[in-house]
């Protein structure tokens, strides 16, 4: 993307549309709740993202994906059933990624990719771009290890790393501003439509309960709201990614 001003740059809001807290709860309140709530904020902000979404949250909730293709967010898979990639022999790798994209491509063209748990081995690039797909966005800045090593490249595939975690953007302001002020552009923020669901009060472990529900919406509309402030151009990923076989990474 070029910048139109002095100043500008590039930044990506990008959701995982999934079940809640995968693997921890077999629930759907995310998709019935948190999910409108999202949009909702977005189309307030001004806002279009990327959702990646499993094959299998399209098939269930097939209205609410309706509803954000209509409000100009992109659509990009986030393979079949939330499976872990670091599991799957290269068979069941590929039934995943083709089984996703059959039912999400009936709402409209998807391009872009996120693995499960930001985890995605190497191996597994190929069967990206035979599928189609020309974005992947399954690096994890803040985590380490091989399967986020950021100079792996392949031809026909623009990779572009998500910047941090999504419970990052509920933290206290004092930790999180000049933390997201300190990320390596374009800037990638991520959340799950469940955090848009109050649970406090659940057993499930402390970052993915604490401040969600409405505080989260809160805090999302002020991390956002304050990029702009700074410059922030908000576009879906297919509209930030350079040419193919470019890698953002390496800015």
């Amino acid at each position: 993307m070029t910048a139109k001003n002095p100043g500008e740059f590039a930044a990506c809001f990008t959701a995982d549309v999934e079940q809640d807290c995968p693997p921890f709860l077999q629930t759907f309140r995310g998709m019935a709740e948190g999910l409108p709530r999202l949009l909702d904020l977005l189309s307030e902000l001004h806002v279009r993202g990327t959702f990646f979404t499993t094959g299998e949250m399209a098939r269930r909730f097939p209205e609410m994906i309706q509803r954000l293709v209509a409000d100009g967010h992109e659509l990009a898979c986030h393979g079949d059933s939330h499976r872990d990639f670091t599991t799957l022999d290269s068979a069941a790798a590929e039934q995943e990624i083709a089984t996703s994209l059959e039912t999400l491509r009936k709402f409209g063209p998807v391009v872009s990719f996120r693995a499960p748990y930001l985890r995605f081995p190497s191996t597994c690039l190929p069967l990206l771009v035979k599928h189609g797909l020309q974005i992947d966005s399954s690096i994890a800045r803040y985590k380490l290890g091989d399967n986020h090593r950021e100079e792996i490249k392949i031809r026909g595939l623009a990779r572009v790393p998500a910047s941090l975690t999504s419970s990052a953007l509920r933290l206290p302001a004092v930790i999180r501003t000049p933390w997201i002020a300190a990320l390596k552009k374009p800037l990638v923020l991520f959340v799950h439509p469940w955090e848009a669901v109050d649970f406090r009060h659940s057993t499930l472990r402390w970052d993915c309960r604490f401040r969600t529900g409405e505080m989260a919406l809160r805090l999302w509309r002020d991390v956002v709201a304050g990029l702009q402030r700074r410059g922030a151009r908000f576009l879906p990923l297919n509209e930030i990614a350079r040419p193919l076989g470019t890698n953002l990474s390496d800015e």
